[in-house]
């Protein structure tokens, strides 16, 4: 493969694993492309609240040493450039929560995947925005200010992993890490045009407390299946530091797309969302995808509602995640955003006697519903969003298009369609691009597969892995 030095940015992280073992090109070359690449389109793009260029350019030289044979032999990643979520704790390195309360806050440990990605060589060259504290669909904050999306740039990336999806899609770098406590990995590679898998529950260790938290999980993104999939397969594996890391190990198939013979399920409305005729158009083209590889698809009624989502989705995230955003609000509150704020509120409702435990229930009566669906189907398929993504900027706290708003639902949410799947998190689930809307702007197709069966919705993925490219705006 011939690649001009300065386009090398536009490849996969598998080809650029390619080109170095074959000395086609060097670390030093990509980090190069990749850097001019961020300085070029970040000032519009804004993914990124920290770069670590100088530091990331003396770590490529030394990969290159080893490409080169001299010292110890390359590792999976060997220097490649990932991107690191702002909420990721990198020791040394700033770890701000896109939050102006903690403006100045540097990290004293390191996160085990990222610890993981580095011991594999990858290379820390960014940290990505988010909204503030990661709680929301979408991505600005009084901090860091507005992430725009690269295929069209009056619209937002999605959240809360929106900076991570906007890296890969405006080619500035290779890999990145989401995390997901209700779609925000999923979320970003549907606004985006990339890939992004939220593993089962336990694959990809976390920190205390929210390794405890089962609608939390950390997961890979990427530009295409393949590199998703090398992604996850590199970081998975429990770690002392998180009781809830799995020991037994998902098998990832050779190739992917081969789904002969097999029964998918098809829901277009989640039991309640309103998807927009664009999202319909492509998640039913995808649909015939699959039929066209050789699976029987149908569709289905998936036996819970919309309002239980956001009744069980909103008391658990008010015990939890609202608690913490809540005690952060008390001594913080002028510094916080409004839909900071809003989240923190949601903590007085969960509070009622009994709330916990209704939530409980509920959750639930959901996750028996999509487990008696996925006994007769080996996947589910459904639209990411109920529209390509929202206005960029604060308007995205509401979209006039957006049908059926409710007041009560979390600020910003109501085109989700990712929730369910947390409630349900040891159902593995990926965003795979499944066409564009008129404005240019991605839209994507959840893959919802089986307990812990991580490989059947890598697999399914590939039916639509070529359907964007390789994910790259422009």
């Amino acid at each position: 493969m011939m690649v001009a030095t300065e386009a090398l940015w536009r490849l996969s992280a598998s080809e650029m694993l390619a080109g170095f073992r074959r000395r086609s090109f060097s670390p030093v070359e990509v980090m190069a492309a990749v850097i001019g690449r961020a300085e070029a389109v970040e000032p519009e793009i804004n993914a990124f609240t920290w770069t670590f260029f100088d530091e990331a350019m003396e770590q490529a030289r030394a990969a290159e040493a080893r490409y080169l044979g001299r010292g110890d032999a390359p590792r999976a990643f060997e220097g490649l450039p990932v991107a690191i979520k702002e909420e990721m704790d990198v020791a040394g390195k700033p770890n701000t929560l896109c939050s102006l309360a903690f403006a100045d806050q540097v990290a004293e440990e390191t996160h085990p995947v990222a610890r993981r990605m580095m011991a594999a060589g990858g290379i820390v060259h960014a940290k990505s925005a988010m909204p503030e504290f990661a709680c929301a669909g979408f991505t600005w904050s009084r901090q860091s200010g507005v992430t725009r999306n690269p295929w069209n740039t009056a619209f937002d990336v999605g959240g809360s992993s929106g900076g991570a999806g906007a890296s890969l899609a405006a080619g500035t770098t290779a890999l990145a890490n989401g995390s997901d406590i209700g779609g925000s990995i999923r979320i970003p590679a549907s606004c985006c045009g990339v890939v992004g898998l939220k593993p089962s529950f336990g694959r990809w260790p976390q920190m205390p407390p929210f390794n405890l938290d089962h609608f939390s999980h950390e997961g890979p993104m990427a530009r295409t299946v393949e590199d998703c999939a090398l992604f996850y397969q590199t970081i998975a594996g429990a770690d002392p530091s998180d009781i809830g890391s799995l020991r037994f190990a998902a098998e990832i198939p050779e190739r992917f797309g081969d789904v002969r013979g097999w029964k998918i399920a098809l829901s277009m409305e989640l039991g309640g969302w309103d998807p927009d005729d664009e999202v319909r158009a492509n998640t039913l083209a995808a649909a015939q995808a699959f039929r066209d590889a050789g699976a029987t698809v149908e569709e289905v009624a998936v036996g819970f509602t919309r309002d239980q989502v956001i009744e069980a989705s909103g008391i658990h995230y008010g015990a939890i995640f609202g608690s913490w955003i809540a005690e952060i609000a008390e001594e913080h509150a002028a510094l916080l955003t409004p839909y900071a704020l809003d989240f923190a509120r949601l903590v007085t409702s969960a509070q009622e006697p009994g709330a916990f435990l209704r939530g409980l229930m509920i959750e639930g009566e959901i996750a028996a519903a999509v487990g008696a669906l996925l006994e007769e189907h080996r996947l589910l398929l459904c639209p990411t969003l109920a529209i390509p993504a929202l206005p960029a900027g604060e308007a995205g706290l509401a979209d006039p298009r957006a049908t059926g708003w409710r007041a009560e639902a979390l600020p910003g949410s109501d085109h989700l369609m990712t929730m369910p799947f947390n409630i349900c998190s040891r159902c593995p689930v990926v965003n795979v691009p499944s066409g564009r809307s008129r404005d240019g702007v991605p839209t994507g197709l959840q893959i919802v597969g089986r307990t812990f069966r991580d490989a059947d919705v890598l697999n399914g993925a590939g039916v639509l892995s070529g359907i964007i490219g390789n994910g790259i705006a422009g």
